[in-house]
């Protein structure tokens, strides 16, 4: 009877989360859909990677943008000189002829009287200037021409985000890098430990932790018309569950963590509560991952794994220091066997106790 009353009592009985032996029971070979994994050297050599950031080749190899380029829907203004009183352009008793508002369209050409349509996207407003005068020689003699952009900044990125003065910079000769072009911006307002920095460019994008981008040069990338720069706080984070001394969301920051340091930066195990035996870690992993951690090669598809670790075994704590905690796992850890029996029976004898003060008091 009193066992069959322990089994009951244990059923209904509050704890942090599911044991040991029912997350195992959801084992792929027990019918389930989770891989569980008992870590050991090999499986730490196979798990412990960490996403890196940083840019790709095209983007390193991407040469600076010439500031005074001239881009499509700028607008310039021409000045021309004849060396005659009745030139092709100028009006009578007039040697020159300004044209201004000539916007560039979407092509990159303008109309010029005379010389027909030129090609100034792509030119510096002096090459556009040679280009000009060569048309217009064969035409009038010794033509002067002089070239300016009226509007129009050219070539231009987007600074937007966590930054000190969002907008639309143009890429001048101070500003054709990355971390130039963020000091123009004001610099970042968050702090610079947790600072990712995006850059979009067209359908590709890369990203760089801002520690990185000054610490390393191949990161200062230059930059190209159209670039979308992103600056953001770090949103990496684990979760960490059961019992531990706190159950809470934690963020990774820009620094490589063990699931030790994940354990204490919670508060470590909970004395009272945790089995040692049962530290989980949950994630998802890729399909090449998964191959190398579980050993098989026809994976097809991102898995699901539970990583156990045993703090108990001889070098169960090395172990646990050299498993990289990434971005999105969760930690739990399961209560000890004995601690739900000491529920159940705190529960029984404090109901027995209950009950008989009840009955005393109707004596």
């Amino acid at each position: 009877m009193l066992g069959a009353a322990l089994l009951v009592s244990a059923c209904g009985l509050p704890r942090s989360g599911p044991t040991k032996g029912q997350i195992m029971s959801g084992s792929v070979e027990k019918g389930g859909s989770t891989h569980i994994v008992q870590v050991d050297d090999r499986v730490n050599r196979a798990a412990n990677f960490t996403a890196a950031y940083g840019f790709s080749a095209d983007f390193q190899a991407a040469g600076t943008v010439a500031a005074d380029d001239i881009r499509p829907g700028d607008v310039l203004g021409l000045s021309i000189w004849e060396n005659v009183d009745d030139g092709l352009l100028a009006s009578m008793g007039s040697s020159s002829t300004q044209l201004t508002e000539l916007q560039v369209d979407s092509q990159g050409y303008i109309f010029v009287p005379y010389a027909g349509r030129v090609l100034a996207a792509g030119n510096s407003p002096e090459e556009l200037r040679r280009i000009i005068t060569q048309k217009l020689e064969t035409q009038t003699p010794d033509p002067q021409v002089m070239v300016t952009r009226v509007a129009g900044d050219g070539a231009t990125v987007s600074v937007m985000g966590k930054v000190n003065a969002q907008g639309v910079y143009a890429i001048e000769r101070p500003t054709r890098t990355l971390s130039a072009m963020l000091s123009r911006s004001g610099g970042v307002s968050i702090e610079p430990e947790i600072a990712v920095v995006t850059v979009k460019r067209g359908n590709a994008s890369g990203k760089v932790w801002l520690r990185d981008l000054y610490s390393n040069a191949r990161n200062d990338i230059a930059l190209r018309p159209g670039d979308v720069i992103l600056v953001e706080e770090d949103e990496r984070s684990f979760t960490a569950l059961g019992a531990l001394g706190g159950q809470t969301k934690v963020p990774l920051g820009n620094e490589q963590i063990n699931a030790i340091e994940a354990v204490a930066m919670v508060g470590g195990l909970s004395t009272a509560l945790a089995d040692p035996k049962g530290v989980f870690v949950l994630r998802d992993e890729p399909p090449a991952v998964a191959r190398a951690v579980l050993g098989r090669g026809d994976i097809q598809g991102n898995q699901r794994v539970a990583y156990v670790l045993d703090l108990t075994k001889p070098d169960g704590m090395f172990l646990a220091r050299d498993f990289v905690i990434r971005d999105g796992d969760t930690v739990y850890v399961t209560e000890a066997p004995f601690v739900q029996w000491r529920k159940t029976l705190q529960s029984i004898l404090g109901t027995a106790t209950e009950v008989g003060s009840v009955d005393s008091a109707f004596r």
